[in-house]
């Protein structure tokens, strides 16, 4: 017989050989002996053996799997926790999203949280989005009173908030002290005014609360009136009574859980036996229930979703619009994707819409359609400060490209230059450029994005430094070098990714006719193009060097960013050079 690898054994066939004496696992043997055995001279007898032992060890009760390990303890999850069965989840099926996780919790007096919770960093619950502080519903310490037989403690001074509290919790607005309950103050806050007139509306305001609620934490088994039933009983410590005043819990680490005092680690020991000295502590096992507020927006999708879909990531936001690029596999759950990304984004995303099919225009729009929120797609966007009308069913925007352009006004621009934008929108590179630049001539073909620019300008306040056009790009460019009374270009941005290398040819010969005495400058022209080739750069030179039909030195290429598998949006940026600015123009005016 010989060991296998996982401790298994094999019965070899009898032989004539006599027998021999078993031979040590392998499991036993240090890797460099096991190595050094492996390496001398062996008959293939023994690789076969080490192999096919595996497959050979189903019948060893030894070998049998395992039983399945809890889940790993990594934080709150829809996996994890045990789900709350809702009374009615016809009439709320949000519920069936609330997870409860059983956890253990300090009760300490209020006074004493804060210290506490400084001291017990790293075994606190430390979650997302919950506090380590847990207050339970009706603990105001008000009906708690020391009871005869308890001996008195020494009293300490009293700061300003306890003074008041304690004046609170004796006198009303009257004078009187006969009264059990009398921590109100003479005059409400104006919340709780306001929680009285919902309260005579049928309870609206409860609803509301309920449909807000993140998580609940509370302690099982006690009853209202009752909180303090054995606080001080054998997983109670500390010197003295619980006084008469208000709790909270300290939400210890997950894995504290349905632990008791002797098992907490060490250094929580040291820590609440320095602060015992103050007053008494309790360890409890508390709930913790999570809602559907809680989750985040992929794993409320993990839940929905079909097993194997992948999960939208993320979405452009539009002002208040969250614009999607949903795939084929998605259209069926379309409306409960928009859902989810609409309830875990509000009060800013109150419209989800879904591009359904890709630009083929002139006026570069969108085909949209609305899935979730509010029906209108107008909306404003602020971008760098400034202020953008905008109308996605009938203009273009993109949210993605506020750093190019903002890299175009920060690092390129200068305040002596004059900026020529060939394919402008609703202005979000001409209006940007205009806080700087001298001037700025900004034109589009789209009549409705030229109405959206006038406005942008007007509510930006810079009427004075933008001259708006809409014109044909071959024309407006004709326009604006013809022109007698014009500041000299020296900076043209030509952002149409997908045509606007087709519209070089417009500058070749453009100061060819200049009149007399007019200045002579080269502008520096920024064009941006798609590309799907191994070298995208060298893809787009080419393609630029054939529009003006000239060899262009000393360009330098930026990647924008990538948007699609193997496709680049690049940025071109050149001095036009003089051999082409004085050629013989080659294009047709249409």
């Amino acid at each position: 017989m010989h060991a296998g690898l996982h401790g298994c054994t094999r019965v070899d066939p009898p032989s004539s050989q006599p027998s021999r004496s078993m031979a040590p696992p392998l499991q036993q043997f240090h890797p460099r002996r096991l190595l050094l055995r492996l390496r001398l001279p062996t008959s293939g007898r023994l690789f076969l053996r080490l192999h096919l032992r595996p497959l050979s060890c189903s019948s060893s009760p030894a070998a049998q799997t395992p039983p399945p390990q809890p889940m790993p303890l990594h934080g709150p999850s829809l996996r994890r926790g045990r789900r709350t069965a809702p009374d009615h989840p016809e009439e709320d099926p949000l519920l069936s999203f609330a997870r409860t996780f059983d956890l253990a919790a300090l009760r300490v007096p209020a006074a004493a949280c804060a210290p506490l919770e400084r001291r017990l960093r790293g075994h606190l619950l430390n979650w997302p989005r919950v506090r380590n502080i847990a207050r339970l519903p009706n603990d105001d310490g008000h009906a708690l009173l020391l009871s005869p037989s308890t001996p008195a403690l020494p009293a300490s001074p009293l700061t300003a908030v306890a003074r008041r509290d304690k004046l609170a919790r004796q006198f009303n607005a009257r004078g009187f002290v006969q009264f059990p309950n009398l921590a109100k103050m003479s005059r409400p806050p104006p919340r709780t005014q306001r929680d009285k007139k919902e309260e005579g509306r049928g309870g609206e305001k409860e609803t509301k609360r309920e449909k807000n609620t993140v998580y609940v934490v509370k302690v099982p088994g006690e009853e209202d009136g009752d909180e303090w039933k054995g606080l001080v009983g054998e997983e109670g410590f500390g010197r003295g009574p619980w006084r008469g005043e208000p709790t909270r819990l300290l939400l210890l680490d997950e894995s504290y859980a349905n632990r008791r005092v002797d098992d907490l680690p060490q250094a929580v020991k040291v820590v609440l036996d320095d602060e015992t000295k103050q007053g008494g502590y309790e360890l409890v096992q508390c709930q913790l229930t999570l809602f559907y507020n809680y989750w985040p927006m992929n794993e409320v999708l993990e839940a929905l979703l079909p097993e194997g879909i992948i999960i939208p990531a993320g979405f452009e936001t539009v002002g208040h619009i969250a614009h999607l690029n949903l795939r084929d596999e998605h259209l069926p759950y379309k409306e409960i994707i928009a859902q989810v990304v609409l309830d875990k984004n509000k009060p800013k995303i109150r419209t989800v819409v879904n591009k359904t099919d890709a630009i083929q225009n002139d006026y570069r729009t969108m085909q949209l359609e609305i899935l979730a929120g509010h029906d209108s797609l107008v909306t404003t966007v602020i971008e760098s400060g400034l202020r953008f009308k905008v109308d996605l069913a009938t203009v273009y925007w993109n949210s993605r490209l506020a750093t190019e352009r903002q890299r175009l006004v920060n690092n390129i621009f200068r305040s002596s230059d004059v900026v020529c934008d060939v394919f402008s929108g609703v202005g979000p590179i001409a209006i940007s450029a205009a806080k700087k630049v001298k001037y700025v001539y900004a034109n589009d073909l789209n009549p409705t994005a030229v109405e959206y620019l006038e406005r942008n300008i007007i509510l930006n306040k810079l009427e004075r430094k933008i001259e708006v056009f809409n014109m044909d790009a071959r024309r407006f460019v004709s326009a604006i070098y013809s022109s007698q009374h014009v500041h000299p270009v020296t900076q043209v941005v030509m952002n149409l990714p997908k045509d606007a290398a087709e519209f070089l040819d417009i500058f070749r010969g453009i100061l060819r006719n200049r009149q007399a005495g007019q200045p002579c400058v080269m502008p520096k022209i920024h064009v941006y193009g798609f590309s799907k080739a191994e070298d995208p750069e060298y893809d787009f030179n080419e393609r630029i060097n054939l529009a003006l039909c000239d060899s262009v030195g000393n360009m330098e290429m930026h990647r924008v960013r990538l948007v699609a598998p193997g496709k680049w949006m690049l940025c071109a940026s050149f001095t036009l050079p003089e051999s082409v600015a004085m050629a013989k123009p080659n294009y047709i005016m249409c």
